[in-house]
């Protein structure tokens, strides 16, 4: 194990590791098939978009007003009116079998009320076991009446001989970046960074501890291989399979999704080769710390769980507590988050992107560092 660098034993390394993996199909599958298979899984399954909520309406009125205000809700895309019932113990048994999430009802008195131009309420009912749902349903409930309330007094201004009616404030509002605000093209570039993630740090440490069960790691460290030439000989071929997966995922969202890519796309991808070395580094990691395969998954579970919620693909990281964000903060899939939606949805370059880049290259560095010395002291 001793001597200089030989570029011959680390090519010798690198063919070895391609011959391996041609003779393990499942672990070449894995690597280029499984974040393809991820990506339109989740890409479909996840959505945050709340809409169609399946509806019932108790209308004690039967006017031609309260007609003309449930075909309000019914043409909007958030309310599905299932149900019509005639008494609120059939709203009630529909709600509690969870076959409505909202329900409407109209008071006897409304049709006379708005004709007389006074005040009338309307009673909406809200399943809150899911309050992603419930504050959609009641903020767009609140956007239906409020607008009907709006051309209801108009067209009674109108008949008091007021020929144009103008609000003292209005909101001129512009979305950015996602005009349409679909979950889908803010959710993609999440699962690209988390897909890539997971599946080379568990192909990674899966291949380096299943070097050791086979016994396989302790003939190459009595040969004239040195460690470096063997690290660095056995992560070539998963660079080189990250790197692929990542162009395949990368077309994916944007031809198959739809999802444009505003910004940089070689900066992009360079950003991505990067990262694909960080969770490399994290895999490698895993294999120093586990003896056998179920223990390189437990670990990697341990880690890939606090990504998830901490990281901010679901929830924002502004709402956590100082604490959690501090936590958050030490996971490289953080930043790379930030990148892929900075360069996906605003187009935005380097210039605006450099802390966490540099923040990732710190944590390749680090994670490098470290899990080259645990290696490198169990090599040897």
């Amino acid at each position: 194990m001793s001597g200089n660098f030989s570029i011959h034993r680390f090519m010798a390394i690198i063919r070895k590791e391609f011959l391996q993996l041609r003779r393990d199909p499942a672990s070449f599958g894995i690597g280029l098939a499984m974040p393809l298979l991820l990506l339109l899984l989740f890409g479909y399954a996840i959505n945050t978009d709340v809409d169609h909520i399946p509806t019932g309406v108790w209308d004690q009125s039967k006017s031609k007003q309260s007609r003309e205000m449930i075909a309000k809700f019914q043409v909007s895309h958030y309310f599905d009116i299932k149900y019509d019932v005639a008494s609120m113990e059939e709203l009630e048994e529909l709600m509690d079998a969870g076959d409505i999430r909202a329900a409407l009802v109209f008071p006897p008195d409304y049709a006379y009320q708005i004709e007389q131009n006074s005040p009338v309420d309307i009673q909406i009912l809200l399943d809150g076991s899911d309050p992603t749902a419930a504050r959609t349903a009641l903020s767009s409930a609140q956007m239906i009446t409020q607008n009907q309330a709006l051309n209801l007094q108009e067209s009674f201004l109108k008949k008091q001989g007021f020929d144009e009616v103008k609000l003292p404030i209005q909101a001129q509002s512009r979305v950015m970046y996602n005009p349409d605000m679909d979950s889908t093209v803010f959710n993609i570039p999440g699962l690209i960074g988390l897909i890539l993630q997971n599946v080379t740090a568990l192909l990674t440490a899966f291949a380096m501890v299943r070097e050791k069960e086979r016994g396989t790691m302790e003939q190459l460290v009595v040969t004239s291989v040195r460690p470096v030439e063997l690290i660095l000989g056995k992560l070539v071929p998963y660079v080189l399979i990250g790197l692929f997966s990542f162009l395949l995922v990368l077309m994916t969202a944007i031809f198959w999704f739809g999802v444009p890519v505003k910004g940089s796309v070689t900066l992009l991808i360079a950003l991505g080769l990067l990262f694909l070395v960080t969770t490399l580094a994290i895999g490698m990691l895993i294999s120093t710390i586990a003896k056998t395969q179920l223990q390189a998954m437990q670990v990697a579970f341990a880690i890939i769980l606090p990504s998830v919620l901490l990281s901010g693909f679901i929830f924002p990281r502004e709402t956590m507590p100082l604490v959690i964000q501090w936590i958050g903060g030490i996971i490289p899939l953080t930043y790379f988050l930030m990148i892929l939606r900075g360069i996906f949805l605003k187009g935005v370059s380097l210039a605006y992107l450099w802390q966490e880049t540099l923040t990732l290259t710190g944590f390749a560095f680090l994670i490098c560092t470290v899990a080259v010395m645990r290696f490198r002291k169990k090599l040897e």
